[in-house]
């Protein structure tokens, strides 16, 4: 099941969340800085509250400033974000989706990258999946 507190982000909220994912952890000043078109400090502190809030981030006090860090994974972020998309989409087809992907013009995979998928599918064979 996707993760309903990732779903309804809006377009700053997802930004600044991919930059923690991306960072790991950073202050209210690192990710200003980060972002494009950046908001004022307050704004991005107030928006890393509601994150919070929302139970996407979390914080420790280092000195004067808090430093901030997502509390799911990015993988797990990534998994939520694809269920969401298959569901909606691709009515939960896994072939659907892949499928969609070898079948876009601009998919161009070398001979490793076919030896890597063959790898994968044969594991999620053997593991049942």
């Amino acid at each position: 099941m996707a993760d309903k507190r990732l779903m309804n982000l809006s377009r700053r909220e997802r930004q600044i969340m991919d930059l923690f994912f991306a960072k790991g952890h950073a202050s209210a000043a690192e990710i200003q800085k980060a972002l494009p078109d950046p908001p004022s400090y307050s704004t991005v502190r107030t928006q890393l509250r509601v994150l919070e809030d929302k139970g996407l981030l979390s914080h420790i006090e280092q000195g004067p400033r808090y430093v901030y860090k997502p509390t799911i994974s990015a993988t797990k972020a990534r998994q939520s974000a694809l269920r969401h998309l298959m569901s909606t989409f691709f009515d939960n087809s896994v072939d659907g989706v892949v499928s969609a992907l070898l079948e876009m013009p601009d998919t161009k995979l070398s001979d490793d990258d076919f030896i890597r998928l063959e790898q994968i599918i044969d594991n999620a064979r053997r593991d049942g999946k």
